[in-house]
């Protein structure tokens, strides 16, 4: 499911502080980051590291299927092009305050190369004792604390909340197939409905907690896929900000929190998943309930 362990990844933007921290998490935990890209530093090493030019030139010396695009948000198109133009087929986009229409030209491109996008704006993903990818669960130590095996996959739009339901789950013997921030934008790549029918192909994953949020559409489109196709899987949710269905107009945390025009309210996005089947949590700890 997305990441095999031998799955080679590349970071573009790897000479970056942040991005030097973070390579140095995913290779401790066992991730294959084989080479990076930063434009005018090629010839460098981060945690030796090489470092390219440009893709092309590291597709001479590396075979890569996965990139990290960590550069800032007027790059990210730029970015992301010439890494679907060499074939990579996992593209998770780290970087915030990405221009909408950037992100719809990089999403139609990605779906015409067959290529997964998660993001923009997302913490990344996660196969426990596998690989990560990104910064998701924070320093080395969390991860391992956060995340276990297992065979419940967790698909976040809180890249915080993703490491928050795998630590819940964790501590109650729940292990993770899979956990994936799929990004707080209004315009994102892989949506859960795109993940869910994924999910349905993984024979590692039996179960799905969703963890949704106010604003957008992709809880109601989750919904109407599962009116129309069957599945194996126990889906499960939760879903945060009951209080901002009252307060139309008012953005709350990521860019995609916003109800308007009487649209993307938490109570119509619960009945909606209700009806498909899907249990939904009222409080938190409800989801062991849904998972047994």
């Amino acid at each position: 499911m997305l990441l095999d362990p031998l799955t080679e990844i590349m970071v573009q933007g790897i000479t970056g502080r942040e991005a030097r921290s973070m390579v140095a998490d995913m290779v401790e935990y066992g991730s294959r980051i084989v080479a990076g890209v930063t434009p005018g530093k090629g010839g460098q090493d981060v945690q030796g590291i090489p470092v390219y030019n440009t893709v092309a030139e590291l597709k001479e010396n590396h075979a890569p299927s996965v990139t990290i695009v960590s550069v800032p948000a007027r790059a990210v198109l730029p970015a992301a092009e010439e890494a679907l133009e060499n074939g990579i087929t996992l593209c998770l986009i780290m970087s915030e305050r990405v221009p909408r229409l950037d992100t719809s030209k990089i999403v139609a491109t990605a779906k015409e190369r067959g290529c997964t996008v998660i993001g923009p704006n997302s913490l990344g993903l996660i196969r426990p004792h596998v690989a990560k990818l990104g910064t998701i669960g924070g320093r080395i130590d969390n991860v391992h604390r956060s995340f276990l095996p297992g065979r419940t996959a967790v698909i976040s739009r809180s890249g915080g909340m993703t490491t928050e339901i795998a630590s819940f789950l964790t501590s109650h013997g729940i292990g993770q197939s899979i956990a994936v921030g799929v990004g707080g934008d209004a315009i994102i790549g892989a949506t859960f409905t795109e993940l869910i029918a994924m999910l349905e192909q993984d024979e590692s994953t039996d179960a799905v907690v969703i963890y949704g949020e106010p604003g957008g559409t992709a809880e109601e489109e989750l919904a109407d896929y599962l009116g129309t196709h069957k599945t194996r899987l126990r889906i499960n949710a939760f879903l945060s900000g009951r209080f901002v269905d009252d307060l139309e107009g008012v953005r709350f945390g990521h860019a995609a929190v916003i109800v308007e025009g009487g649209r993307g309210s938490v109570k119509g996005k619960k009945q909606a998943l209700r009806d498909a089947g899907v249990f939904v949590a009222d409080r938190f700890d409800d989801l062991l309930e849904g998972l047994r």
